[in-house]
């Protein structure tokens, strides 16, 4: 599914990550590390977000010879999610499904499930943490993605969404065979994540553990 080639990836000649040669399957992943071991920075470089040596590939579309094929295959939500404050919750996810190419009726479906069409359509300025994590959820599903990443996805989410994220992940992988990277300090409830695998970064490496 995800291919790794002599992946390299530092800060002002400080190497933070380096991956040889490494396929992932499809599936659901946590990354686990320390702090600073590099998991959002790895996210990130798989998103198109940050700049890298090396390739990274989902199947025979190229990262940096297919930008745009590539990027509407990877949805990501990063860890504190940042929106223009000027927009509105339904402003931005309208902007999303356009570029997602989301079918009609799939954010109205994901607004409700996951409770947020009573301030959908109040400014991004008067959302709290919460609201913009369950927006940048709301966003990770738009589409036909292959891969969605989640970095930090259990911070400031209330319980009854964590239900509902964990419901979405396992039936976007099992109907849809969409494949999951999450980033967590927190604990993921593996009971609720059937088949869930582990990847460890550490000494600026990935190892896989299945």
């Amino acid at each position: 599914m995800l291919h790794f080639n002599q992946f390299e990836k530092s800060y002002f000649d400080h190497l933070v990550l380096k991956i040889d040669n490494i396929k992932l399957p499809e599936g659901i992943f946590w990354i686990k590390g320390s702090n600073g071991a590099g998991k959002s920075t790895l996210l990130k470089a798989i998103a198109g977000i940050l700049s890298f040596k090396g390739e990274i590939a989902i199947g025979t579309v190229y990262l940096k010879n297919h930008g745009v094929s590539y990027r509407k295959m990877v949805n990501f939500a990063a860890a504190e999610p940042l929106f223009p404050e000027f927009l509105s919750g339904a402003e931005m996810i309208a902007l999303f499904a356009k570029a997602k190419g989301a079918i009609s009726g799939q954010a109205e479906h994901l607004i409700t499930g996951i409770g947020m069409q009573d301030y959908i359509n109040n400014p991004l300025s008067s959302y709290s943490s919460g609201m913009l994590k369950k927006l940048s959820l709301v966003l990770a599903f738009l589409g036909k993605p292959k891969l969605i990443l989640l970095d930090e996805p259990l911070n400031t989410i209330d319980a009854e969404s964590l239900e509902v994220l964990y419901r979405w992940i396992n039936e976007k992988h099992e109907k849809e065979r969409i494949s999951f990277i999450l980033s967590s300090h927190q604990p993921l409830d593996a009971l609720k994540l059937p088949g869930l695998k582990q990847i460890n970064i550490e000494d600026k490496k990935l190892t896989l553990n299945f």
